[in-house]
């Protein structure tokens, strides 16, 4: 899993070589940027590359296969067992790291979910950050730099992350052998993250996109019962909501754009149903729908009451 293997992320991996060229790689790293952006593929990439003692990776030696399989003992990788990572995982690692490395010239920890320790756990993890072993390399991933306790955050190098442009997303999909139109919908539904663009291009939503979108638009409120068991409807599908809300924010700014008449349509095959709402939405309900939508989605992150909060947001919407 050499750097080559990870696309978007130039910024982070030119610095990353560097503090190997260099011979200055620090004991601790912050990986913070959207879930599917590339963070653990670099955080394993950068262990091989150390492990494997030059700037890239080489692939092909005994330490490089080992990383590449997950079989490396002197790597460990730590991850939320349930909602948190709890604190006896945290004292687990803290035994292993301070054992002598096997094989390799450091022991490495690659923690996917800082962002998920809790006070207990966080505050044990912070006396290995401040009194680390030799060595150490220890590789902390979150979704956002403020979602990691600050003792924790203060004592790492953070390099941030960014999302990936669609295009690059759709190229990729493509040649993932994805079909054209399948890849290029899903890029542009994806956020930037690569995971999520190939969760779309293959779990059915796409297939079901037209269905969903004719069913939101149809809501009224003089059918709070129907609108109502929608919402109901949707929230039970927790892993498919995020999804479904990226549609929403989709289908809504390509009425924007109908509206303006300038620029490409994402969902281009449902023009018609595009227009249809276009016709009834000036782009100042528009905007707030879409702010509204972005709201919401911050307060599932928080895990609010998701069936309250798309009964609040349907509402909005069926207002004419």
């Amino acid at each position: 899993m050499p750097f080559s293997d990870v696309i978007g992320q130039d910024r982070a991996v030119s610095v990353l070589k560097r503090s190997i060229a260099m011979e200055r790689v620090s004991h601790a790293y912050l990986f913070s940027g959207i879930e599917g952006c590339g963070k653990k593929k670099t955080a394993l990439a950068f262990v091989q590359a150390v492990f494997c003692g030059s700037e890239d990776a080489c692939g092909v030696c005994p330490s490089c296969r080992k990383v590449a399989n997950g079989q490396h003992p002197d790597l460990h990788i730590l991850e939320p067992d349930g909602a948190f990572i709890k604190i006896d995982q945290v004292r687990d690692l803290q035994k292993e790291l301070a054992y002598r490395p096997f094989e390799a010239p450091k022991k490495a920890c690659i923690i996917d979910g800082a962002d998920k320790l809790n006070l207990s756990s966080g505050n044990a993890l912070l006396k290995t950050l401040e009194e680390p072993p030799g060595n150490a390399l220890m590789i902390l991933i979150a979704p956002e730099r403020s979602a990691v306790l600050q003792t924790i955050l203060s004592r790492c190098q953070s390099l941030a992350f960014q999302p990936l442009p669609a295009q690059m997303i759709e190229e990729r999909l493509v040649r993932d052998q994805f079909p054209a139109e399948a890849a290029r919908v899903a890029a542009t539904l994806s956020g930037g993250s690569l995971r999520r663009g190939i969760e779309i291009a293959t779990d059915g939503v796409l297939e079901g996109r037209g269905t969903f979108l004719e069913r939101v638009t149809a809501l009224t409120l003089k059918d709070v019962n129907r609108l109502f068991a929608a919402a109901e409807e949707f929230a039970a599908d927790k892993e498919g909501l995020p999804g479904l809300l990226e549609l929403l924010v989709s289908f809504l700014r390509d009425v924007l754009i109908y509206r303006c008449g300038e620029g490409a349509l994402a969902n281009a095959d449902l023009e018609q149903l595009i227009a249809r709402e276009a016709a009834r939405c000036s782009e100042e309900r528009i905007m707030v729908l879409i702010e509204h939508l972005m709201t919401m989605r911050r307060m599932l992150a928080r895990n609010v009451n998701a069936r309250l909060a798309l009964e609040v947001f349907f509402m909005k919407f069926a207002v004419r």
